[in-house]
């Protein structure tokens, strides 16, 4: 029979004995240990005693070992007697032992501390738990002398994820054991994060415990932020609060996160919000990428960012509700990513917004998310597709994308305006149309949204150079847009160049027409044209004016687009004019006025009476920015005759909710118009070229606006031969045009290669002879040219001026050779029936 159950079997008295009398023969660690445990617990731990214990660890190191295995095998023992207070007593000597011993043993020591933290854990008692929750995350505030190679978390990241999810009834005691989860995550996340050696506990399998567990318990901040404590009682509420603790340790969590860890870290919040359907009320999907994104480093926002972007197209098939959720999330990501490092995510980001948006009006066509449906336009997919919240979602790509473009630097915004102009589908003769459920054009569809992402990236877009901010490709792409037969679409392109040209912020001042007699309570911010931008209304200019002139011929244009123009034009006049400029604009103004007077167009009362509206607030506004007093008057004279006889051609009766029109616009007097020649005349005299004032503004019409009208090929050449045709004076005798082939136009464009080539080295030779030729060879060269040129003139005065043939007949000259005699005119006799 072993001797430990046959002195179980003896009498109370003779075991006392026997005890005592073995008791000095076992090991001094053991009496130390034995010694620290009063005989009722509540006095607490001996602490003399385990002074003791402890000069005896930090002396015999070696040993440490064994008193952990000791403590442990007690503490094992307490727990199954349930004898709480030794077991709370045999915890606070650990904790002591492991604060005071930092040699090369404590390793095993470590290890016998974590069973029994592990073993409290165990414990269906929530004070056990806490308790040994405590006592772990004492343990991870530790930092150890030695590495160690074996030691495993795992059990303990299970562990403390179950406790986050508690469910207990009582919720005080609920509210603990969630803490004291939350507690160990962290003090698990402290002892592995930066240690090389231990378990990494960045993988997949630790982080999809980790992440939702506390966002599981960040769930409740909006509850805990209701209540909005004070500051002195913030630190004991921030105690209380599972949520608050919760955030700080996800922000610690994510702040020690390295490049390589990002992505596992992001991944398990993604899948959490799935999961719980978190994407649609948005509020808390946006609460946690703040979150992230300002705890994380600067350097990796971009990995977020392309997270999101991932999510957002794996998600492409979900109902729009969830993919807005994850954009409105993503705009708020990008604007906290774009003051940090953004990198090379700009263009990847706007692409796959993009993506979603063509995706999105494929949706709502469709009606299907595959993209299939029957010739009367039902659809044939299983999910029901929504169109309002398709819309919803498009809003919230444009606004998504404006956002974030608003934080970009200059340069950069500039690449995504391009980026976007060249996703927009022009008019094109062989392009398809496309009909959806609800009967409407894709490719329409498609031009609305990319000039709505376009208009919200040029809301605020400052550019000192014009030149740069309105390149040559992208105008031209863009106004090709400008001439559709949509109304809709060139609203947004003169929006879209309003948004351009306005620099100082006076876009809202002239968001209404009217006609002020003082301009200067508009406050107007006007600098002096710089030289860049005279260079570019030099090479824009007239493509701009045609465009401005086209678009007041549509019919179906609204009280908006002729308030979009007039913005456009005063905000020309104001940033881009000097002199030239000013007079091509009084010149385009003044053709738009004839053009609501000789209606060729056919246009309805109300756009004729729009387009005089029109010129009469622009020529009010251009004559007070001139300040030419001769000019202001004649503007005054016709506004005032108009006031009084003519209302309906001014904008305070046009530009209203009920405008109030003629009915008869034909028998407008002259005293009712903009007078060209009075206008040029008083212009003249201030210094203006007059010359160009008197010449009417005549647009060249392209085929870029016939094309941009939709038109078929064999309408196009049938109007240029109609054109043709009117204008020859002899149309039977017109010789036949030449059939235009490949090999005619591969001619034409080696022989303007070739042309260009000549002229260049022509170009040369001269430069190269006027810089290394004496100057008394480019004298006589010169010299010559003069004389040549002096002949010239001569015979061209000599036929202009020279008298007709008298009527008398001619006369005989030498040699027998007829000669016509002429006369001065003052001198020759005309018929008496010949009236002047």
């Amino acid at each position: 029979m072993p001797v430990k159950s046959a002195i179980s079997r003896f009498p109370l008295e003779l075991k006392i004995g026997v005890c005592g009398c073995c008791g000095a023969l076992r090991p001094r660690y053991k009496r130390l240990v034995d010694n620290i445990f009063p005989e009722d617990p509540e006095d607490g731990l001996v602490k003399t005693n385990m002074e003791k214990l402890t000069f005896y660890a930090l002396s015999a190191p070696e040993k440490l070992d064994r008193i952990g295995a000791y403590l442990s095998e007690r503490l094992i023992r307490d727990v199954g007697r349930h004898r709480y207070g030794y077991v709370c007593i045999a915890m606070e000597a650990l904790d002591q032992l492991l604060m005071a011993c930092h040699c090369q043993s404590i390793n095993l020591f470590v290890e016998s501390f974590l069973k029994m933290v592990a073993k409290l854990l165990e414990s269906e008692k929530p004070n056990l738990q806490i308790l040994g929750t405590n006592s772990f995350v004492k343990f991870a505030n530790i930092e150890e002398d030695t590495p160690s190679y074996h030691r495993s978390y795992d059990f303990f990241v299970s562990r403390f994820s179950e406790m986050c999810h508690s469910s207990h009834d009582d919720l005080e005691i609920k509210t603990k054991i969630r803490m004291s989860g939350i507690k160990g995550l962290q003090g698990v996340v402290r002892k592995t994060v930066n240690d090389e050696l231990q378990a990494n506990i960045w993988d997949p399998q630790h982080m999809d415990k980790i992440v939702p567990s506390l966002l599981f318990n960040l769930q409740h901040v909006e509850e805990a932020e209701s209540r909005s404590p004070s500051p002195l009682q913030a630190p004991e509420k921030e105690k209380e609060n599972p949520a608050e603790l919760a955030e700080r340790c996800l922000r610690e969590l994510l702040g020690r996160a390295a490049f390589g860890n990002i992505k596992n870290a992001i991944k398990p919040v993604l899948i959490h919000l799935d999961n719980h359907s978190l994407w649609e009320p948005k509020v808390f999907a946006i609460r946690c990428f703040k979150i992230i994104m300002y705890s994380i480093q600067p350097q990796h926002s971009h990995l977020v960012i392309q997270q999101l972007l991932g999510h957002l197209d794996a998600n492409s098939r979900s109902a729009a509700t969830v993919r807005a959720g994850i954009v409105e999330v993503l705009s708020e990501a990008a604007v906290i990513a774009a003051t940090g490092s953004v990198g090379p995510t700009v263009l990847e980001m706007f692409n796959t917004l993009l993506r979603q948006l063509r995706l999105s009006i494929d949706y709502a066509l469709t009606g299907s998310y595959d993209g299939s449906y029957d010739g009367a336009g039902v659809s044939l997919g299983t999910k029901i597709i929504k169109e309002h919240e398709e819309r919803m979602f498009q809003e919230a790509v444009i606004k998504t994308i404006g956002s974030f473009a608003s934080t970009l630097p200059t340069y950069q915004r500039s690449e995504v305006i391009l980026f976007i102009m060249s996703k927009v589908p022009l008019p094109s003769l062989h392009h398809p149309m496309e009909t959806g459920r609800t009967g409407e054009n894709r490719n329409r569809l498609t031009q609305i949204m990319l000039l709505k992402s376009l208009l919200q990236v040029s809301l605020g877009f400052q550019c000192s150079n014009m030149m740069s901010a309105l390149p040559s490709n992208f105008l031209d792409r863009l106004l090709s847009t400008a001439l559709m037969d949509d109304p809709e679409i060139r609203l947004f392109v003169l929006e879209i160049l309003i948004s351009f040209i306005d620099r100082h912020g006076n876009r809202h001042k002239f968001s209404s027409i009217s006609t002020l007699s003082d301009i200067s309570v508009l406050k107007l911010k006007v600098d002096k044209c710089s030289r860049q931008d005279t260079v570019f209304m030099k090479k824009h200019s007239q493509q701009l004016y045609r465009h401005i002139y086209l678009c007041c011929k549509e019919e179906t244009n609204t009280q908006k687009h002729y308030e979009a123009l007039y913005g456009l034009l005063a905000l020309i006049s104001i940033e881009l004019a000097n002199e030239e400029v000013v007079v091509d604009l009084i010149r385009l103004v003044l053709a738009i006025q004839d053009l609501a007077q000789v209606n060729e167009e056919n246009l309805p009362i109300y756009n004729r009476c729009a387009l005089y509206a029109l010129g009469a607030a622009y020529l009010n506004l251009i004559s007070q920015l001139t300040t030419v007093p001769a000019f202001c008057q004649h503007i005054h004279e016709v506004i005032e005759t108009r006031k009084k006889e003519a209302p309906y051609m001014l904008p305070e009766d046009v530009f209203v909710e009920k405008p109030r029109l003629s009915q008869d616009l034909d028998g407008v007097v002259i005293e009712f118009l903009f007078r060209q020649s009075k206008i040029s005349e008083v212009l003249g005299g201030s210094g203006y070229n007059s010359d160009r004032l008197s010449l009417p503004y005549i647009p060249q019409l392209t085929d870029e606006d016939r094309l941009s009208k939709r038109k078929s090929i064999g309408e196009t050449i049938s109007l240029q031969v109609e054109v043709e045709s009117r204008n020859s004076p002899e149309r039977e005798e017109r010789v036949p045009a030449e059939e235009i082939t490949y090999e005619t136009l591969k001619k034409a464009i080696v022989d303007s290669v070739a042309v260009e080539e000549q002229e260049r080295e022509r170009r040369r030779q001269v430069v190269e002879k006027f810089q290394k030729a004496p100057f008394e060879e480019i004298a006589a060269h010169c010299g010559a040219r003069a004389s040549l040129l002096q002949s010239k003139l001569n015979q061209i005065f000599e036929i202009t001026i020279r008298p007709p043939p008298s009527p008398s007949g001619t006369i005989t000259a030498a040699y027998g050779q007829p000669q016509n005699h002429s006369i001065p005119v003052y001198e020759m006799k005309f018929p008496d029936l010949c009236v002047y």
